[in-house]
């Protein structure tokens, strides 16, 4: 911030409280459009995105995660909480499989990441 000119000071002030606006103003809109449907499809697929997903066409695979309610391993319903409905994908190729429910995950990465821990975790009662 320049000291010695009033001059500059006050037109840095003045530029400062400017952006300040324009960042609070952009901090509500981008509060208010995360409420909305395109901003909740928007927030997901950059979510999956971030997390490795590949996909060819993310807007299906958002249709049928919002029309999923039964997980496509075991058919039990799933909810839409917070960790109940799982993107299932290869972690090595990034590719997306199924939607699952947190439970059939676990048990597909075990089988993904030791198959003979998975088989022997099957034959326990």
């Amino acid at each position: 911030m320049p000291r010695k000119d009033p001059e500059k000071r006050k037109q840095y002030l003045k530029e400062y409280r400017e952006n300040a606006e324009r960042k609070q103003y952009m901090k509500e809109y981008q509060a208010k459009y995360r409420n909305t449907d395109k901003g909740k499809k928007s927030v997901t697929i950059s979510g999956w995105k971030y997390t490795g997903l590949i996909s060819d066409d993310y807007d299906a695979i958002y249709d049928k995660w919002i029309n999923t309610h039964n997980c496509e391993c075991c058919n039990e319903s799933i909810g839409f909480g917070k960790g109940s409905r799982v993107m299932d994908h290869c972690h090595k190729t990034g590719k997306f499989r199924n939607i699952l429910c947190h439970s059939c995950n676990i048990m597909r990465s075990y089988k993904d990441n030791n198959y003979q821990a998975y088989l022997k975790m099957l034959t326990m009662n």
